[in-house]
């Protein structure tokens, strides 16, 4: 009997084997804890990486900006107020300018609120106007909205070397979070107003507290539900980027998806030759 096939292999599993490989091609030259520019570009003609890729994935790495979190209460109770998020692209600014501007009329319904040079700002487009477009986009099949939930959007860019941005993107979420804070607000105080009540009656004390813990469970629900808020806001960001990442070079020149550092770039380019 011949060799039974080996089995298919979950995406987990594949992620592993390719990391794995990735850390294998690299043994054999002498890593240290770091790495200057220069052996960066050398490690990466090793394994047929572009150079434009890894030059763009240099200079995001230097531009990016320190992590920031948020540890007033309000933040670790519900999530973050502001979302944030960056990406070094390639392309002239005036014109990745001009594709964001574009991007967030049509897709997002947000008209500009203040915009200079290398700074725009944005604000939800409200009233009939706001109404004929979604009614519109939703007849012609317009992606969904992702930012709706957002107060203000700022967009910053700043010029980095050949040609390349370093764009940042910022959503306030803020009145939103604000708006669930006060409603579980509002739950726990009433559940507290009515069990004082009910001790002021005289009622049994298991009795009287039953409100409480009722209010406090309807609280942290309207909490959660504003969970996944920050994370879709994140989500319309990233889409915005991935636009400006698409439209901002020349189709012979499109970047490959996005990943975290140089061993997912390394690991990407195993992926490919894999599939060969």
């Amino acid at each position: 009997m011949g060799e039974e096939p080996p089995g298919r292999l979950d995406r987990a599993a594949l992620e592993r084997i390719i990391r794995r490989a990735a850390e294998l091609q690299t043994s054999g030259r002498e890593i240290g804890e770091s790495l200057t520019p220069d052996e960066v570009m050398a490690l990466g003609r090793d394994v047929g990486i572009p150079r434009r890729y890894l030059q763009q994935a240099l200079l995001e790495e230097n531009a990016r900006l320190p992590d920031q979190p948020e540890a007033d209460a309000w933040t670790r109770l519900a999530g973050p107020g502001v979302v944030r998020t960056h990406r070094v692209v390639r392309g002239d600014q005036a014109a990745l300018e001009q594709t964001l501007l574009r991007w967030m009329e049509q897709q997002e319904l947000f008209c500009v609120q203040r915009q200079q040079p290398g700074w725009i700002t944005w604000e939800p487009i409200g009233g009939f106007q706001a109404a004929i477009r979604r009614s519109t986009g939703a007849i012609g099949g317009r992606r969904p909205l992702m930012l709706s939930k957002a107060s203000t959007v700022s967009a910053t860019f700043t010029p980095l070397e050949d040609d390349y941005q370093h764009v940042a993107l910022e959503a306030d979420v803020r009145p939103v979070r604000t708006a669930h804070l006060g409603g579980a607000a509002t739950a726990v105080g009433a559940g507290a107003a009515a069990s004082a009540t009910l001790v002021a009656l005289s009622a049994l004390l298991p009795v009287a507290l039953v409100p409480l813990p009722i209010g406090v469970a309807i609280g942290w629900s309207a909490v959660r539900q504003y969970r996944p808020v920050p994370r879709r806001v994140l989500l319309g960001l990233e889409r915005a980027l991935d636009q400006l990442e698409q439209g901002g070079v020349k189709p012979s020149h499109r970047i490959p998806p996005r990943t975290a550092g140089i061993i997912e770039l390394l690991a990407d380019e195993i992926r490919r030759s894999l599939s060969r």
